[in-house]
């Protein structure tokens, strides 16, 4: 017996041939199950930096207009010739929405494992969650524990398994303690978390003052504001103080991760026994794994000749690490998600409610600290 229906409202993402973006909450099919799979009425789904590359296809969004009707509202941005030529492989293809989401599954194919699904509260991670209903094989779903709710379940996977991740790279690449920045977000306050619970030295990087104190009433122990006088010095002793050699960078742009390894290299130098002209020995890296400014990256050579700079991905690195590590750090997740893995939530709003000039606005800022929860079962 099934309680999903045959179509469902889903949030659409399509860059036309005339260079522009049009967002719209259309009403899709919702295929019955096959033997492996599920339907999962979708409760809850968070609103990640990493949907909105897909979501706004990059269009200039301060050029946007409103349209459509308050139950189908329609946006339509302007994209320019730079991101027409990023987007010529989905050009004229409407897409949906949402990496991950949560919510309850009420119909199942005939196999075993999706049986033992049916009336379960799971987590996702597939795709599409901008949507009331979902159909899915069973593997893309973590059965969540008892009591826990969809809202609390939703960031399941792109944080929580991005904070592992960082985690197991430090451990992998023989680091032991590590540099996070825009630290006061909900990523960066589990590992705040995570750190406390697997004792990892972690030095945490914000931009203002009340950022800080946010970090430090969770117990955070290094953390050091990017607009104080006293940055570098700050940055610097912690450094010493954890050893740390390997930064993930959020911001990507502009000169902090040239001044990071700048402070690494002087870190490295105030505990050498002797001189070197070309710097440290010591290897000090720098992944960039978000672009909150999109600028250019700055480097001013001062930190010696064993350094790096790369990008990080969380999906390149659960292949690397195999389907069982991965299925480790899930259950995990799973385990302490109301815990070391919990979110928080700036605001909930429905599918069409995300597609408001004030919606837009605000998780479009990426504002650290601030995170939007699509609801798409929410009325207005």
């Amino acid at each position: 017996m099934s309680d999903a229906p045959t179509t469902a409202l889903q949030i659409r993402s399509l860059v036309t041939t005339e260079a522009t973006l049009e967002l719209s909450l259309d009403t899709v099919e919702v295929p019955s199950p096959r033997d492996d799979q599920v339907v999962v009425r979708v409760e809850a789904a968070p609103i990640n930096p990493s949907d909105l590359g897909l979501l706004f296809g990059g269009a200039d969004m301060g050029g946007a207009s409103f349209g459509g009707t308050p139950d189908r509202p329609v946006v339509t941005a302007p994209v320019p010739d730079a991101a027409m030529r990023a987007m010529a492989a989905r050009v004229g293809e409407s897409l949906p929405v949402g990496n991950e989401g949560a919510g309850v599954v009420v119909a199942a194919g005939t196999s075993d494992d999706a049986q033992a699904l049916l009336g379960a509260t799971v987590a996702v991670l597939g795709g599409a969650m901008y949507s009331q209903y979902r159909c899915l094989p069973v593997a893309q779903c973590l059965r969540l524990p008892a009591g826990v709710t969809p809202g609390q379940g939703a960031s399941c996977f792109v944080n929580p398994l991005t904070a592992l991740g960082m985690v197991e790279t430090m451990r992998l690449e023989g680091h032991t303690a590590l540099v996070h920045t825009a630290a006061a977000s909900n990523l960066g306050q589990m590992l705040v978390r995570l750190g406390a619970a697997d004792g990892i030295p972690l030095v945490n990087i914000v931009r203002r003052p009340e950022q800080a104190d946010l970090l430090r009433s969770l117990g955070a122990e290094h953390v050091c504001d990017s607009s104080a006088s006293t940055f570098t010095d700050d940055l610097t002793a912690a450094l010493v103080a954890t050893g740390a050699t390997l930064a993930f960078d959020a911001i990507g742009g502009g000169p902090l991760a040239g001044r990071i390894l700048s402070c690494m290299e002087a870190a490295a130098t105030a505990t050498a026994t002797e001189y070197s002209r070309y710097g440290s020995t010591t290897h000090k890296q720098v992944y960039i794994y978000g672009g909150l400014d999109r600028g250019p990256t700055e480097l001013h050579r001062g930190f010696g000749m064993a350094w790096g700079v790369g990008g990080w991905l969380l999906t390149p690195f659960l292949q690397r690490i195999g389907p069982d590590e991965v299925q480790r750090l899930r259950e995990r997740v799973a385990a302490e998600i109301t815990t070391t893995f919990a979110s928080t939530y700036t605001r909930e709003v429905s599918l069409a409610g995300a597609l408001t000039r004030e919606a837009i606005a605000a998780y479009g800022r990426q504002a650290t600290g601030e995170k939007y929860l699509v609801t798409p079962h929410r009325g207005g």
